[in-house]
């Protein structure tokens, strides 16, 4: 299957250096680019996209706008935000409008192939480190994070809510899997049931909703 892939970037000198990795790689193809926010959403409605790599400082419309108004649709494409800066409060509220992490700019071309088969597989780990200390550092700032907590939280099991925990400390299937003494194939299918019970799309989501409701704390953990 070919990952889809659309560039969002004023910075046309980085959109062409992007667009040469991908077009390298036999299960990519880089199929819209946009300048800004406006654009991105006009080219949206002519291509089919599995993958924005997503700008986050942009004349007319910056990336956490476009991409909030991206995953408004019913089923929309996974975003990944590009920030310059390891703790940006952009990337932060890129991820709070429904992107699917982050990644600096001056990623190694491995890195960044794999954070993009990664969002687009949906079940892979893209809260690495740096994901979980900027949201260490930001989520403490914002109003939603002052909640103790979510009413939602209520519909998970015990066990549900130590995967979650699990989640949000960045931990993969596997991983999860081999802390809980539990098949791989049980822990994908509490994923997935976290996800449906609280609405949310992907293993991010879970990361920043974690935090918000005090399930997890900035530099810490508590179930």
């Amino acid at each position: 299957m070919t990952i889809r892939v659309m560039l969002v970037d004023d910075q046309v000198l980085l959109r062409t250096g992007f667009r040469m990795v991908l077009a390298a790689q036999p299960d990519m193809e880089v199929v819209a680019e946009a300048g800004d926010g406006v654009e991105a959403l006009q080219e949206l409605r002519k291509a089919e996209v599995d993958v924005v790599l997503m700008d986050v400082r942009m004349p007319k419309l910056d990336g956490v706008e476009t991409t909030r108004r991206i995953c408004e649709d019913a089923d929309p494409p996974k975003v990944l935000i590009l920030t310059t800066f390891d703790l940006d409060e952009y990337a932060f509220s890129g991820l709070k409008a429904g992107a699917s992490g982050f990644m600096l700019k001056d990623v190694p071309p491995a890195d960044l192939l794999a954070a993009i088969r990664a969002v687009h597989s949906g079940d892979a780990v893209v809260a690495p480190s740096t994901t979980r200390r900027l949201l260490d550092r930001f989520a403490p700032m914002l109003p939603g994070a002052k909640p103790p907590q979510h009413k939602e939280l209520e519909r998970l099991t015990e066990r549900e809510r130590e995967v979650m925990v699990l989640v949000a400390q960045g931990l993969s299937n596997g991983e999860i899997a081999a802390r809980l003494v539990l098949s791989e194939a049980t822990v994908k299918t509490h994923v997935g049931r976290i996800l449906t019970k609280l609405g949310l799309r992907d293993r991010v989501q879970v990361v920043v909703l974690a935090y918000e409701t005090g399930l997890v704390r900035a530099g810490g953990w508590h179930g």
